[in-house]
């Protein structure tokens, strides 16, 4: 008889996936089966492995909102298969997550089950906007309430007279709708009409927006801001800090919505940095690496290392596409002899050092036809024999200039790029309907691939608003085939080049407003 799984109620936390606990991430890696939330952070589900089954629940998802009872018949379910079952709540799942209710489930099956906690939105949205929920200039404590229940009911589970004359900080949860009703009831219970309010959507993502009033105001203040759910409401003196504590907002990119196009994989490399600094990031991967069509050529090339004087890498991914071949046929990286190693740019040669491998030439620009006058200013190329290891389609104008100086060059694909459709994220259809504000490119491959699948004049067209960032000549040669011009292209041509471009460009436009 197989053995009973187990249920774990993680705390997602409430918004940004870099305040998932290290329990949960770890729980997440071994999961057999996720159940999460609709507002979940979904790139918290790539800590999950790739077999792991997900499951979407909620009235914002395809499936539609199923009963409490059905949900904790299904968690029961899959543990009674041996399943790990990781049950991913927004936020903490014992703080107005009806996390209890499912635990009972699971005790009242025989179901055994751990509780993760979570960051909650309760204190994570107002630090996020930069308000404490005590401070001993103001209060002492705060206390949380559910806006779901109108004030106006009778009898009313909610002591509004006690919660009026209270010198302490309330916390509203899910009251966005209700604001009005909610503020008039704190008022007609003796609540001064200028108490500090303040009302946070989206807390701590780089959607997160703030509106600021008093008891009186606010209603008018959020309806004139379209605000909607989700929205965590803070009232009391402590609103007042916002102005000067509001860390978050204030970072250089904060209200950008920039979309990463670089494959899956390496798109960490670009999208974390422009979320440090305060970005919302929509990750669209429009490529993806595969084998090459071929193998023979590079399997040949592999044979007969001992024959080359250099090789010459131009990405990151050609490093890796390389070194995965060449360890399926060696075993020692001594193997490669005494061939000398040339990269484009530092994030190849970074990639060379992981494997302790030391880059003998690198250009000062970091474009691929420079190599070759860095080659020529490094020796005499006549009659060396150079392996060219990259994409299967790329630029001729690299191997040629090399034989032009006498190189005898093997251009070897090691790898392809083929477009990438996959939205599990939702991100794709989220730029389709709303935009963005930037669309960031590294590779011509990747701005062919986002035409072919978006029509990248037509929504430049459509979102007036929108500009492009690219990272260097080539990929802005990609974009000039289509008849467009980047805002800008980066300097250095490096991820590095690219985020800091990217500062600059909103800095000067904040300026010039």
């Amino acid at each position: 008889m197989k053995a009973v799984g187990k249920v774990y109620l993680v705390g997602a936390g409430p918004g940004d996936a870099q305040l998932l606990t290290l329990r949960g991430a770890e729980l997440l890696r071994r999961a057999d089966v996720v159940v999460y939330d609709s507002l979940v952070n979904r790139e918290l589900l790539r800590l999950a492995p790739k077999t792991a089954a997900l499951v979407a629940r909620g009235k914002h998802t395809p499936e539609g909102s199923i009963s409490q009872a059905e949900l904790n018949t299904m968690l029961a379910r899959f543990a009674r298969e041996g399943k790990c079952v990781v049950r991913l709540k927004g936020g903490d799942p014992y703080v107005f997550g009806r996390g209890g209710e499912e635990a009972e489930g699971l005790a009242a099956s025989g179901i055994p089950f751990e509780v993760v906690p979570g960051v909650s939105s309760v204190s994570a949205a107002p630090s996020y906007a930069g308000i404490p929920l005590t401070h001993r200039g103001h209060c002492s404590g705060f206390t949380v309430i559910t806006g779901h229940e109108d004030p106006a009911k009778d009898p009313t589970g909610v002591d509004w007279a006690r919660l009026a004359r209270a010198n302490e900080t309330l916390v509203i949860l899910m009251g966005a709708e209700r604001i009005a009703q909610l503020a008039a009831t704190l008022r007609q219970h003796g609540m001064k009409s200028g108490t500090p309010v303040a009302m946070v959507r989206w807390g701590t993502t780089g959607r997160q927006q703030t509106v600021t009033g008093t008891l009186e105001d606010i209603a008018a203040r959020a309806a004139a801001a379209r605000l909607t759910a989700p929205v965590v409401t803070v009232i009391g003196g402590v609103v007042s800090l916002r102005e000067s504590l509001n860390w978050f907002e204030a970072r250089p990119l904060f209200g950008q919505r920039i979309v990463v196009t670089r494959a899956r994989d390496q798109a960490q490399a670009l999208a974390q940095p422009l979320r440090e600094r305060g970005a919302d990031i929509l990750e669209v991967p429009t490529i993806k690496l595969a084998e090459p069509s071929q193998r023979e050529p590079l399997i040949e090339a592999l044979a007969g290392l001992g024959c080359y004087e250099w090789i010459i890498f131009t990405s990151a991914n050609g490093v890796a596409a390389f070194f995965d071949f060449f360890f399926r046929g060696f075993e020692d990286l001594r193997d490669l002899g005494a061939v000398r190693i040339a990269a484009v740019g530092p994030a190849t040669a970074a990639k060379l050092k992981e494997l302790h491998l030391k880059v003998d030439l690198m250009p000062k620009e970091y474009v691929a036809k420079d190599i070759a006058h860095a080659l020529k200013a490094y020796e005499s190329i006549e009659n060396l024999r150079m392996l060219l290891v990259r994409a299967e389609v790329a630029s001729p104008e690299l191997p040629r200039l090399l034989e032009d100086l006498g190189a005898i060059v093997d251009d070897v694909p090691c790898y392809r790029t083929v477009a990438e459709t996959d939205d599990s994220s939702g991100d794709a259809a989220i730029l389709v309907e709303e935009g963005a504000d930037w669309i960031t490119f590294t590779s011509g491959s990747t701005v062919e691939n986002f035409h072919s699948r978006f029509d990248l004049p037509k929504m430049l067209e459509r979102f007036p608003r929108l500009r492009l960032a690219s990272i260097g000549p080539e990929t802005s040669k990609a974009l000039a085939a289509l008849g467009l011009t980047p805002a800008l292209e980066a300097a250095p041509h490096t991820v590095e080049g690219l985020v800091a471009g990217l500062e600059r460009a909103v800095t000067r436009s904040a300026e010039n407003r």
